[in-house]
């Protein structure tokens, strides 16, 4: 073997493990191909890989059979790239997650709703009285109450052990609720008070007593109306309040207490304000009616004026007992005391009225009018206090808290005819009590009692009162009425000091009568009255002893004839020597003439007279001439000349 041989014997050998290689590549290749045809045959469609195969191929231009590693020279046994991608194994797919619907906030406000109106929503739908109850609902919310009351009230009897009798009851009673009307809130209010009955402790028990006092809110009419619904509806919000004190529907319940209260207290201070300016002022109701909105609602809206209108009216009794003047012919005495009286009367007043401005400067510094108080204390000389940072700054939250107005509140009031709650607080606690009511006559009783103890200071009897026309006028004068004589205590008249007829000369009687003396009755008779008639005294100014002759009768000259000298025997006189009852002449009187006949009026025709106008016959009735000067007419000619000045 030359050396020449030596490389192409190297060469041969270098070729065999690249043959070896390329044997062990092909059949790896194989055997790949073999489990990938297997997986698609598992498939149920083709995966693009698999698909890809027969295209690469083709693209290729060589059949399957020239592929094999058989054929294939050392320099391209290394495999295509597109065999090596339809070889690789599928990768895992990624399960999608299922994209999450975001409701909007009105969605959730509305499935917030369904939800409070009927929490038993979606539960146990197969149930029979379920049944009942969503169709009922839904008969509610679509507007059909009476078919709704009817399904309840089948659910109520049908099915007595039942988990929504308690639902149902109070939902016949919303839906008397929801109807409104009179008729139908007072309906629902009943339904509302037998489910707090039956039900005490249930949680829907304070929604109840919320929607009775919802009831009556909804009735309230303006403050200078009937305020009857007004006073219910405080009533049970504060009955709402007591019973169910850890209810979530407190705050809502407060709310409407306090708005409930602006009504009220807006009410007693309209009324207060006319009794100021009336003519005359009624300065005594119109202290009563201020004084209970500042006892009874502290979170009143325009506390301010009320306030100042206290003082003024205060100022006004003030400035009446300023203006008291002496009688002239009073004694220098008198006139010291009446001063004396009148200082001690005016520093009482004037505190009162201080100290209601005053409470304006402290306790409502924030609001309008505390300027007015500020100029009031300094016309009475009266230091101007300084309220306290805690004081400004409660004054100030409670005035921020208040409702602004808006065009559609403004609307709501003016044409609705609704109460203003508008400027009612939201902050601060109603009270639940209301204070001892201040009435007119306890002022005046107690003005009436100022004026005694500073006019008479000494005294503790209750003296003479202060000038009936007291707050009305400022020039009357005043001075001590004077006592009345005590006037002596006499016995009564009794019987026995009145003398019979047959006492003596002496006896001095207590009745003098000129009637003539008359024969006793007897004393058995049975109709007798026991009658007995006195006789005159001797100073008595009648005659002691009949006149000679009888006068004469009454209406006639001729004198009474005298009595025959002997008398019959008396008989017994049944009514007791009474005289019936009649005119004392009984002459009849003359016959009444007979009333003259009244003459014939001018304008009417004599009797028998011919007609004023008669027809012709078988023509025409011809028309009257025309007037110019009565008539106007567009058919006859004008006025002419001066016949146009003419007004007649």
């Amino acid at each position: 073997m030359t050396s020449s041989s030596i490389p192409g014997r190297i060469q041969l050998r270098s070729l065999f493990p690249d043959v070896r290689a390329a044997l062990k590549t092909g059949f790896t290749v194989a055997a790949l191909l073999t489990a990938t045809i297997g997986a698609r045959a598992q498939a149920a469609a083709p995966t693009p890989d698999a698909a890809a195969t027969p295209d690469a191929a083709t693209q290729t231009g060589t059949s399957p059979a020239a592929a094999t590693p058989a054929d294939a020279s050392p320099s391209t046994a290394q495999p295509k790239p597109d065999i090596t991608l339809s070889n690789t194994p599928a990768g895992k797919t990624r399960k999608q997650k299922e994209e999450k619907v975001v409701a909007s906030k009105d969605t959730k406000k509305e499935e917030k709703k369904v939800k409070k109106d009927n929490q038993l929503e979606g539960l146990d739908v197969k149930l029979p009285d379920k049944e009942l109850y969503d169709k009922a609902e839904d008969a509610v919310k679509h507007g059909r109450f009476d078919v709704a009351r009817l399904d309840l009230q089948t659910l109520l009897n049908t099915y007595p052990e039942s988990q929504f009798q308690m639902r149902a009851k109070l939902a016949i009673a919303d839906s008397w609720y929801k109807e409104g009307g009179t008729a139908a809130l007072t309906q629902a209010e009943q339904e509302y008070k037998d489910f707090i009955t039956f039900f005490p402790n249930a949680p829907e028990a304070a929604e109840a007593q919320m929607r009775v006092g919802d009831i009556y809110f909804r009735q309230m009419d303006k403050p200078d109306r009937d305020y009857s619904k007004t006073v219910h509806a405080e009533e049970e919000y504060r009955l709402m309040l007591q019973q169910f004190p850890d209810s979530p529907l407190v705050p809502q319940a407060r709310q409407r207490l306090r708005e409930v209260q602006e009504t009220l207290a807006s009410r007693e201070s309209d009324i207060a304000s006319f009794y100021a300016t009336r003519t005359p002022p009624n300065w005594p109701g119109a202290i009563a009616r201020y004084q209970t909105v500042v006892d009874t609602y502290p979170l009143y809206s325009h506390m301010d004026d009320v306030l100042v209108g206290l003082g003024d009216a205060y100022e006004a009794e003030a400035r009446y007992f300023r203006s008291l003047k002496s009688l002239p012919g009073a004694s220098k005495a008198q006139q010291e005391q009446l001063e004396a009286g009148k200082a001690r009367l005016e520093k009482i007043y004037d505190d009162q009225a201080a100290a209601a401005y005053r409470k304006v400067v402290l306790e409502h510094s924030a609001a309008a009018h505390v300027e007015d108080a500020r100029d009031r204390l300094a016309g009475m000389g009266v230091p101007i206090p300084a309220p306290t940072p805690e004081q400004v700054a409660a004054s100030a939250a409670l005035e921020n808290s208040r409702g602004q107005y808006t065009l559609s509140k403004r609307a709501t009031v003016i044409f609705l005819h609704q109460a203003d709650t508008v400027p009612a607080a939201t902050v601060g606690a109603p009270p639940l009590d209301d204070a001892k009511p201040t009435v007119a006559p306890s002022i005046y009783k107690q003005i009436v009692s100022d004026y005694t103890s500073s006019m008479s200071p000494g005294t503790s009897a209750q003296p003479a009162a202060p000038p009936a026309q007291a707050s009305t006028s400022a020039g009357t004068e005043a001075a001590p009425a004077p006592a009345a004589p005590a006037q002596p205590a006499t016995a009564p008249l009794a019987f026995e000091d009145v003398p019979s007829a047959t006492s003596g000369a002496g006896a001095a009687p207590a009745v003098e009568t000129s009637v003539p003396a008359a024969s006793p009755a007897p004393a058995a008779g049975g109709s007798s009255m026991g009658i007995e008639i006195v006789q005159p005294s001797a100073g008595s100014s009648a005659p002691a002893t009949p006149p000679a002759s009888p006068p004469a009768f009454p209406g006639s000259a001729d004198p009474a004839p005298t009595a025959a000298p002997t008398t019959p025997p008396a008989q017994p006189d049944a009514t007791g020597g009474l005289k019936a009852v009649g005119p004392p002449n009984a002459t009849p009187l003359a016959p009444i003439e007979k009333a003259a006949t009244a003459p014939d009026a001018i304008n009417e025709a004599a009797p028998g007279s011919p007609p004023a106008q008669v027809g012709r016959v078988g023509g025409k009735t011809p028309k009257p001439a025309f007037d110019k000067a009565d008539e106007s007419s567009s058919k006859h000619k004008k006025k002419k000349g001066l016949a146009k000045l003419n007004p007649f």
